[in-house]
């Protein structure tokens, strides 16, 4: 387990701001289950649905930004975890950019690439791993989408959601595996210690487009992100 409690440059909860959230939360006081639930809802939630500049920001500056998307998210989420001691890996996939519908616009969308590069993690608790993937968009976020659709039923795919069910997606940790994205996978690339190993093997964009996006695209897309969760306020 010792390989899944690292310290790394993306996980650095030895940084000063991890720490010092990790003591006003007082979650080091919990019991292992306790603190995955808190840390859990935290990056949900206090941390909002955004698409961030790149992949590859360590967890405090994604902290401080106070947004990210699945990548993202997922460095913070790892970071809080090995920092009260909660061994944590990554699994890597490819997934369909079919579930940007809605919040991209469709100009946006036809320059982006088919498919991506997705993670969620994966944590160690009482022997057993669980899959973690709901945190990824916020609970505001997800009832404005929700209440747009509400009189769907069935598969979901768009506004950054791809599930089962839009009503009842599983997003929330109650000692199980959580999905919002899952139904929009195409495969996986395998199990990573750290986000660290996975970045240098995979990249979703190079060129004008990563500069665009970066620069551009990327601020159109978060607006209106913030438009929809600000729908139903």
């Amino acid at each position: 387990m010792q390989q899944y409690l690292l310290n790394t440059y993306l996980l650095n909860y030895t940084h000063h701001h991890i720490q010092t959230l990790i003591t006003q939360k007082q979650w080091l006081s919990l019991n292992p289950q306790q603190a995955l639930t808190a840390i859990y809802n935290f990056v949900m939630d206090d941390i909002k649905f955004g698409y961030s500049s790149e992949d590859t920001l360590n967890a405090s500056t994604v902290l401080h930004q106070g947004y990210g998307q699945c990548n993202t998210k997922g460095t913070l989420l790892m970071t809080l975890l090995r920092g009260v001691g909660i061994p944590c890996r990554l699994q890597g996939f490819t997934i369909r950019n079919n579930l940007k519908r809605g919040v991209m616009p469709r100009w946006v969308l036809a320059l982006a690439p088919a498919q991506i590069i997705h993670s969620w993690v994966e944590v160690y608790l009482d022997g057993t791993w669980l899959e973690l993937e709901g945190y990824i968009i916020d609970n505001a976020y997800l009832s404005a989408v929700q209440s747009r659709f509400k009189t769907h039923h069935g598969r979901f795919v768009g506004y950054g959601i791809a599930t089962p069910c839009l009503q009842n997606p599983k997003n929330q940790f109650h000692g199980q595996s959580t999905y919002i994205q899952r139904e929009s996978i195409i495969t996986s690339l395998g199990y990573f210690a750290d986000p660290d190993c996975f970045y240098q093997q995979h990249r979703n964009l190079s060129g004008a487009k990563k500069w665009l996006y970066k620069y551009l695209l990327r601020h159109i897309i978060n607006r209106r992100i913030v438009k929809i969760r600000h729908s139903m306020t």
